[in-house]
C-alpha cells in the first residue's frame, strides 16, 4: 500500500499555471489545420456568368433578326431593289430606297413608296410581300395592314414603307434620314408626280 506522500497528484494546466499542449497535427510549424470536406465531397467553386457552359436564361440575340455582315451588303441592296420593283408593278409612285446600313442598328435599307388610293396602297404591300416570300424573305413584322393609309412591310435588313401619298407628304419620313444615301433607280415616268396636288385629295 503507498503511503500518502507517494501519490503524484496529477494537476490540469490551469491548476498549474502552465500553458496546454496544442494537439499534434503533423504539419511543419504547428499549427492545427481546419476541418474540412474530403476531396471526394468537396464542392465546386462557382462558374462566373460568362464562363458557364448552361444557363437557365434564354440569350436574348437568338430571338432577334441577324444582322446583314457588311460582306453581304450587295445581296441585301438587291433584295432591296426587288421590293421596289415588286411596288412598281402595282403602279407604286415617287419610289425612294434609303442606305442607311451605316447610320440605323435595325435595318440596312428603307424604302418608302406611294399609293393613289387606299386600295392601291393595300395591293402595292401585298405584291411586295408575295414577291419577296418568292425570293425567300419572310415579314418579320408587318403594321398597319388594312386601313389603306400606311403599311410597314419588316423583313429584317430591308424595311418597306407604303404610304397614301398625302399621308406620306404629311409625315415626311425621308427627312429623318436626310443625310443618308439615296440608292439610284430606275423610275418609270409614269411613277414621278408632276401634278400631286391635282392626283390627292385633301388628308
Amino acid at each position: 500500500m503507498l503511503r500518502f506522500d507517494q501519490v503524484k497528484k496529477t494537476k490540469s494546466p490551469t491548476q498549474s499555471g502552465g500553458k496546454a499542449k496544442k494537439p499534434s497535427t503533423g504539419s511543419a510549424g504547428g499549427k492545427a489545420a481546419r476541418p474540412g470536406p474530403s476531396r471526394g465531397s468537396r464542392k465546386a467553386g462557382r462558374i462566373p456568368v460568362r464562363g458557364a457552359l448552361k444557363s437557365g436564361v434564354a440569350d436574348r440575340a437568338a430571338h432577334e433578326p441577324p444582322r446583314t455582315p457588311r460582306a453581304d451588303l450587295g445581296e441585301t441592296r438587291e433584295l432591296a431593289l426587288l421590293a421596289i420593283e415588286a411596288a412598281l408593278d402595282k403602279k407604286a409612285l415617287a419610289p425612294v430606297l434609303i442606305d442607311v446600313s451605316a447610320m440605323a442598328s435595325y435595318t440596312d435599307f428603307i424604302g418608302v413608296v406611294s399609293g393613289r388610293s387606299d386600295r392601291q396602297v393595300d395591293a402595292i404591300a401585298e405584291n411586295i410581300r408575295l414577291v419577296m416570300k418568292e425570293h425567300g424573305r419572310f415579314t418579320l413584322g408587318q403594321e398597319g395592314t388594312g386601313n389603306g393609309r400606311w403599311t410597314l412591310l419588316d423583313f429584317g435588313s430591308v424595311v418597306i414603307h407604303v404610304f397614301y401619298h398625302p399621308v406620306r407628304e404629311f409625315y415626311d419620313l425621308e427627312s429623318l434620314w436626310i443625310e443618308a444615301p439615296r440608292v439610284k433607280l430606275d423610275v418609270p415616268p409614269e411613277a414621278t408626280l408632276s401634278q400631286p396636288d391635282a392626283l390627292y385629295g385633301a388628308l
